[in-house]
């Protein structure tokens, strides 16, 4: 009987041999694709529209967002992005880029919050956001991830977010950490980070937001965390919400000291 099996796991172990060798060949041919299409990454063109929106007058108060304060100083976008989410005096609040982005549209412009929080991506003005987005991001390519932890509401929310990251939840018992928490891991032959260590913290968080191929949209870290509960199976969170930016300064933190390779290019 022993004898007998060993075609069978001879044959075996070719077949999944040359199956991890066609998912690896088709990981290179991936990687390939996004080197040669990096030079022209579509990120541009959400980019420029950003621009725009910046500089145009817009709102009930006919106003642009060249005064808005990102941390660095009114109209400031050089390196912002690499240094949040963190605590704004203003606020009272630890924020993250998109919602201080609110905050700026509703103080400068008069734009309500609702309008993104309560809208959907890809249209209306969660579609404006993810242009400004693309905008700021673009100017702390490059940089150093720096996200200062000193601040009391900061540690909270890491640990809010570590919580977070580990909560499993939904029909099928994900968290976070499911596909995040594991070197090595993949799905449809996309490489998973492991969020827990700072190298793979660095590449997730590094790289997002980013253009995504498969469906031709600009994803901001929102819109990101929002597809993770998704495929969770779980309840939809709250655009902007505690639990969200908790999660930003989770992965943030993790990444502190990692190359900022925003606006990414992913599948």
């Amino acid at each position: 009987m022993r004898n007998a099996l060993k075609p069978i796991a001879i044959v075996a172990a070719l077949v999944m041999s040359h199956g991890t060798a066609v998912a690896q060949s088709t990981a290179d041919d991936i990687a390939k694709y996004r080197e040669m299409i990096a030079d022209g990454n579509p990120s541009e063109l959400f980019e420029m529209e950003g621009e725009e929106l910046w500089k145009t007058p817009r709102g009930p108060m006919k106003a642009t967002l060249e005064k808005c304060d990102l941390g660095m100083g009114p109209g400031v976008v050089k390196g912002a992005s690499a240094r949040m989410p963190r605590f704004f005096k203003d606020t009272g609040r630890v924020q993250d880029l998109e919602s201080r982005l609110l905050t700026c549209m509703q103080t400068l412009q008069g734009i309500d919050p609702k309008l993104v929080i309560d809208g959907k991506f890809n249209s209306g003005e969660r579609k404006t956001m993810a242009a400004l987005v693309a905008y700021v991001v673009t100017h702390s390519k490059g940089d150093k991830v720096r996200v200062d932890m000193t601040n009391p509401q900061m540690k909270e929310l890491y640990a809010l977010g570590e919580r977070a990251f580990y909560y499993r939840t939904g029909p099928m018992d994900f968290s976070c950490a499911t596909c995040h928490g594991e070197d090595g891991k993949r799905i449809r032959l996309q490489d998973l980070p492991n969020l827990t260590k700072h190298e793979g913290a660095a590449a997730g968080w590094g790289s997002w937001p980013a253009y995504r191929v498969s469906n031709s949209q600009f994803w901001t870290m929102q819109h990101r965390l929002n597809d993770c509960f998704r495929q969770q199976r779980t309840a939809e969170p709250i655009y902007a919400s505690d639990v969200t930016i908790a999660l930003s300064v989770y992965m943030a933190a993790k990444a502190n000291g990692g190359e900022v390779m925003t606006p990414g290019l992913k599948r």
